[in-house]
């Protein structure tokens, strides 16, 4: 950076690599902006380590108070963090890929290989397989519709630690592994209702996939979710933490798949607004906005997203 000086520096990351970026960024007198991604905090009390919560939370705070602004991806979030000390926030949107993500490349061909019939849903969960995921949910929900409708079909889409514990507790599921874009593009458009029950997300891009797929989503009303969702219009949320609600939502949707193709048409029609453009030109903004000393210490959260 001395060879080829930058204006700005953004970290992505609060690991080693970013905290050795923030260090160099403050010894050469550079500002820097951060981005919130990761609940890495609320991971902890699913691997056992709880105890590491607190002090995890407190290295968060301390790192992002050392940049002059951190982006986090929705309103809620960023006013959540700046109520807890971690500096000045902002809100940066996620945007989505409308043309890759398309109710267009729905598959017969796919539906067959998982045996779908017309009159039963295609239940579709795409993520890590992990259990900060919170896939036992899934595996609740999913036994409800299956003994409403025992025709439906169950999809799982990625990888990850739970995966042999899943195959052995979902015989009878489609197991699709880790897929490149343009493949996971066809299974989302293939199936008709969307589980996402994670409470761990700052965002949840496989949900505004799903939704530009033209997918019914059922979800916690949290993160992105919350941002894009609106219950009984565009999708069906339950509160934080009702695993009851979330499995009634799910099971009602699976039954009704009029209702089911309604909701994901108005889903669709939300993502069409958010394309990456506007993202583009929000980051800019931020940058600007901090380039011209107009990022302060205050903790008021600074919206920096332009509308599509």
């Amino acid at each position: 950076w001395t060879a080829a000086r930058p204006d700005l520096v953004h970290v992505a990351t609060e690991g080693p690599l970013g905290w050795s970026a923030l260090r160099a960024a403050h010894a050469l007198g550079l500002p820097v902006v951060s981005s919130f991604h990761t609940h890495f905090h609320s991971y902890t009390r699913h691997y056992g380590l709880a105890l590491l919560a607190a002090p995890i939370r407190a290295w968060l705070r301390h790192f992002h108070r050392r940049c002059a602004l951190t982006l986090a991806p929705t309103a809620a979030l960023a006013a959540e963090l700046a109520e807890a000390g971690f500096g000045r926030t902002g809100v940066l949107g996620r945007g989505i890929d409308t043309a890759r993500f398309d109710p267009a490349h729905r598959d017969p061909r796919l539906r067959a290989a998982w045996g779908a019939v017309d009159d039963a849903p295609v239940v579709l969960g795409v993520g890590r397989l992990a259990p900060e995921k919170n896939w036992a949910l899934v595996l609740q929900a999913w036994a409800a519709i299956r003994s409403a409708q025992p025709r439906a079909r169950l999809v799982l889409a990625g990888e990850g630690p739970m995966r042999a514990r899943l195959r052995a507790a979902l015989p009878e599921a489609s197991f699709c592994g880790e897929l490149p874009p343009e493949q996971l593009a066809a299974i989302y458009a293939s199936a008709d209702l969307f589980l996402f029950p994670s409470l761990t997300e700052t965002w949840g891009n496989v949900t505004a996939e799903a939704m530009a797929s033209g997918l019914a989503v059922v979800a916690y009303r949290r993160a992105g979710a919350a941002e894009l969702i609106g219950d009984g219009v565009s999708g069906a949320l339950a509160e934080p933490g009702d695993a009851a609600g979330f499995i009634g939502a799910a099971l009602a949707l699976a039954a009704d798949r009029e209702r089911c193709r309604r909701l994901g048409a108005a889903a669709r029609q939300v993502t069409l607004g958010r394309g990456w453009d506007a993202v583009v030109l929000g980051l800019e903004r931020s940058y600007h906005d901090v380039l011209n000393g107009r990022h302060g210490h205050g903790q008021r959260a600074l919206d920096v997203r332009f509308d599509a």
